[in-house]
């Protein structure tokens, strides 16, 4: 069987994050396909075009370019993009829209930030964040003399059980604590699948020591985690996001913060990110921020080429895929 012709799409920094097509994934490629020597982007398509409409398959990774109809008019055989990465929302439909397979590494991408969460709720149960900022204020072990639970019965909240919370809510699984959970689109069966107690948004806050966020970014749940759910939150409990920033009115869950130094939220997005200079975010000791660290770096990365590899063999092979992101799919993906 004759290999197909294919390119690599992407423009990242690999040297800071890690090269996705590294450590030999490259390399496995080209022994798969017939791959075109240069990376394509945005910044040279027009000068590699001419010599790309055999190209049937695309690798890519983030930076890659979301095609126009001329753009795409230039590539009339492609069948198919493996995209070794999560978020495709900046380019899918100039792609499913017309007939072009679609496959994300998003369940893959999923595993870092449910790994830093899982790190962050254990350590919020045992009290390490407001018990550390204490210690610096008080400097004695009066900083430890309040409740701080550990894992025994404790309950967290998890907001969406897509594949970062449902993947998270497995890994918690290993720790003898109840996990309840707020998503619309949550079934019985599902809900059982997964052991959790389906509640409210409300009752979720009111009743959890850890909430964290994993809802996408739809139009519908911008600015849904609000003053009310906040200020409901029990004493010393934690709030995580690796969701979205535009989720979260800051404005509210700075007023509760700046009320409540017994709280302690956990922000790895924001809305802007980051924040304006002058934001009280910056400044409130209760609330911890970071650059948006939670997704693949290192040598992690390799696993979402790898994915897009396996996914390429299955396709090639005529077998189903797991991770196609159909026109079904993309309206839940945030």
């Amino acid at each position: 069987m004759a290999k197909p012709k294919a390119a690599l799409f992407y423009n990242y920094p690999s040297a800071i994050e890690g090269e996705v097509f590294g450590l030999g994934r490259r390399e496995r490629i080209a022994e798969l396909t017939e791959l075109y020597p240069h990376v394509i982007h945005a910044g040279n398509f027009a000068e590699h075009a001419p010599r790309l409409g055999d190209v049937e398959v695309i690798f890519a990774t983030w930076g890659m370019m979301n095609f126009s109809a001329v753009q795409r008019a230039q590539l009339p055989k492609l069948k198919a993009v493996f995209y070794a990465a999560g978020n495709v929302k900046a380019f899918a439909p100039s792609l499913i829209d017309h007939g072009i397979v679609l496959v994300s590494a998003w369940a893959i991408n999923a595993i870092p930030p449910a790994e830093m969460c899982l790190s962050q709720i254990l350590l919020s149960l045992r009290g390490y964040f407001r018990t550390a900022r204490q210690y610096r204020e008080m400097k004695s072990f009066d900083a430890k003399k309040y409740w701080r639970p550990g894992v025994q019965d404790e309950t967290v909240g998890l907001i969406g059980l897509g594949y970062i919370g449902s993947l998270l809510r497995k890994k918690l699984s290993d720790y003898p604590i109840k996990v309840i959970a707020h998503d619309p689109f949550l079934t019985a069966k599902r809900a059982a699948e997964l052991d959790v107690t389906p509640v409210s948004l409300e009752e979720l806050f009111a009743t959890s020591y850890i909430v964290s966020n994993h809802i996408p970014d739809l139009p519908d749940t911008r600015n849904v985690l609000d003053r009310k759910l906040f200020a409901s939150m029990r004493d010393g409990a934690t709030f995580i996001n690796t969701g979205r920033g535009a989720q979260v009115v800051e404005t509210d869950l700075i007023a509760v913060l700046s009320a409540r130094p017994d709280l302690t939220a956990l922000l790895d997005v924001t809305a802007p990110e980051p924040p304006d200079a002058g934001s009280e975010l910056w400044r409130l000791p209760n609330i911890i921020i970071s650059p948006h660290i939670g997704g693949t770096t290192g040598h992690e990365v390799v696993r979402l080429a790898d994915c897009a590899i396996q996914e390429f063999e299955a396709w090639r092979d005529g077998k189903p895929l797991r991770y196609q992101v159909t026109p079904e799919i993309f309206r839940t993906m945030g």
